[in-house]
């Protein structure tokens, strides 16, 4: 997706000998097509399995400022609002929480060794946005889906920039450091997005939010982890 237009990208091959001979020419496919206003992205296609979870499939993608539909614009004035919405169909099987667990802006649509990220979401779910900015997450409308509103930055300010995440659907009961949605409230701390009364879970915030040593067969069974990526979009000046 690029601004109004869905691109398709492909390649026609050549090869009058059989691999491992060269290709004799390759010619590149590109259809343009205008975005329905209603469209956003799924992160993949066709829908995976989980172990005894049944099918899942995830979204994610920029909305409207109240998150009733796909955003109409891909540009923010920076010191704007971006919402965010992602969510995972349930179908089958037990109700999952889902979670960002990592979101990262980079330039380029696919993450390498070399590319320049500003860290978004980090520390296995901690907002790091909403120390210095209004950046937070909403209240949950339902389990299935997390609203982030995320305040623009100067960070490739002008050029294309993709949000890459991981996505966490997750047991609702099994949360802890690492498994949790905090963001940072002027006034009052690091706070629990699902549950105030446990934003102690949050306190590696400020230091490192580890993992367990030890944690069973039994306990990967609870959920499942995808990478997403979001955009593009550009953040302008707003004195452009």
């Amino acid at each position: 997706m690029k601004g109004k237009y869905l691109l398709y990208k492909n390649e026609l091959t050549f090869r009058p000998r059989r691999r491992p001979s060269p290709a004799a020419y390759v010619y590149p496919i590109e259809c343009v097509y205008p975005r329905p206003k209603d469209w956003y992205a799924t992160i993949y296609d066709p829908v995976f399995k989980t172990y005894s979870l049944g099918d899942l499939q995830f979204n994610i993608g920029l909305m409207n400022d109240d998150f009733s539909g796909p955003a109409e614009s891909t540009r923010f004035p920076l010191g704007s609002i971006i919402p965010i919405m992602a969510s995972v169909v349930q179908k089958t099987h037990q109700p999952l929480l889902l979670l960002l667990e990592e979101c990262v802006a980079a330039t380029t649509p696919e993450l390498y060794p070399e590319s320049t990220m500003y860290p978004i979401i980090s520390n296995k779910g901690c907002l790091l946005e909403s120390v210095s900015s209004r950046s937070k997450f909403e209240p949950r409308q339902k389990s299935s889906e997390i609203r982030l509103s995320l305040q623009t930055f100067t960070f490739a300010m002008g050029e294309e920039v993709f949000i890459h995440c991981k996505l966490l659907a997750w047991d609702p009961n099994g949360l802890d450091s690492t498994k949790k949605a905090c963001h940072f409230v002027e006034g009052h701390g690091w706070e629990l997005l699902d549950n105030l009364a446990q934003s102690n879970l949050c306190d590696c915030c400020e230091s490192k939010c580890k993992s367990r040593r030890q944690r069973s067969v039994a306990s990967e069974k609870h959920g499942m982890v995808q990478k997403a990526v979001i955009g593009a979009f550009t953040i302008t000046d707003v004195n452009s």
